[in-house]
Formats: C-alpha cells, structure tokens, sequence
C-alpha cells in the first residue's frame, strides 16, 4: 500500500512539473555578421550586416559600437530586408577589442539582445572613418556565415522562476508522501 501512496505523490508531483513547464521558446538567432565574431580587422568596416534565421524587425537604438577607453562608433539609419539588418558606421578609436551589440526583436515577438565581438589591430585613420553611401547591391551581399553571437536574450520569464516553480513541486509532493506514508 506504501509503494502505491508514493507512486500516486510521485505521478502528482511528475504532473505538476510538466503543467507549469512552460512552451519551448525558440528564438531567432545571429546566422553571420560583418564583421564577424572573434574578428581580427585591419581596417574598420564602412557598414554593419546582421544575417537572423528569421524576419526580424529593430528595437529603438537597435546597433551600437563601442571600443577600447569608450570609443563609440556613429551609426547611420539601420535597414531591415527580412531577416537582414544593415546600417552604415563612421569608426573612430584606437586599435583593441570592440563590441557590436544589436537589439531586435523576433518574427514571434520575443527581444533579443546580443553582441558580436571583433578586434581592429590599428587605430581608426580619418581616411577610414569617412563614411561611405551604402547601396543596393552592397545590401543584398551575401555575408559570411560565422557562429552565433555570445549573448542574452530577453524573452520575458526568467529560467530560475521556472526551475523554482519546479522545486516547490517536488518538495509540496514529498511532504504529502511523507504525511501519506506517516497514516495507520
């Protein structure tokens, strides 16, 4: 009778995890950028290029570029073509790590938030940072891909509410086999 009380407890607790389980969420994620993460660069790019799995649209401010002691790149009006993200980029700073972040947010509706990281192994010339038109042949070039991005992404529910969630249903399930267990 023991081993059915438990196994009843064990059912409702393996029950109640699933139930509060939210859905999976998928979310659109970087296919290839320009430049790409873990670039090493000689000269600093004239536009940026963000390739999604899917359509995406911007957030406000949606791309920025900072450097070394707080260099920040101006960047032009991003464009969006299905699930490319371009905008043009005046450089500036000296040579060390920089990191591109974008903010956009997925076909389903979810922000995400990223950064791709590259390096310039030279200061910004002023030759370099002249900004250059950005046109329709050099929107629609095909980029290479790279490796998602390192980065987070907002999706509304934190994942420890959810691991919290479960943990209060294992734990209220062993009480309740322990009171069951414990009646003559």
């Amino acid at each position: 009778m023991k081993i059915a009380r438990l196994s009843g407890a064990f059912l409702l607790a393996l029950s109640g995890v699933l139930l509060l389980a939210g859905p999976a969420s998928a979310h659109t994620e970087l296919k290839s950028s320009s430049p790409a993460e873990g670039a090493s660069l000689a000269a600093p790019p004239r536009k940026i290029e963000l390739t999604f799995e899917e359509p995406v649209t911007l957030q406000p401010d949606p791309i920025s570029v900072t450097g070394p002691d707080g260099a920040k790149w101006t960047v032009g009006t991003p464009a969006v073509v299905d699930a490319v993200v371009t905008a043009p980029v005046t450089p500036s700073g000296p040579a060390g790590a920089y990191t591109l972040t974008y903010k956009v947010v997925s076909d389903d509706g979810d922000k995400v938030t990223a950064a791709v990281h590259f390096t310039l192994t030279a200061p910004v010339s002023s030759s370099s940072a002249a900004p250059t038109p950005t046109s329709a042949a050099a929107a629609s070039a095909t980029p290479t891909p790279t490796p998602a991005a390192a980065g987070e992404i907002d999706s509304g529910v934190p994942a420890w509410v959810w691991i919290v969630a479960a943990v209060a249903v294992v734990v209220a399930a062993a009480v309740a086999a322990l009171r069951l267990r414990r009646r003559p």
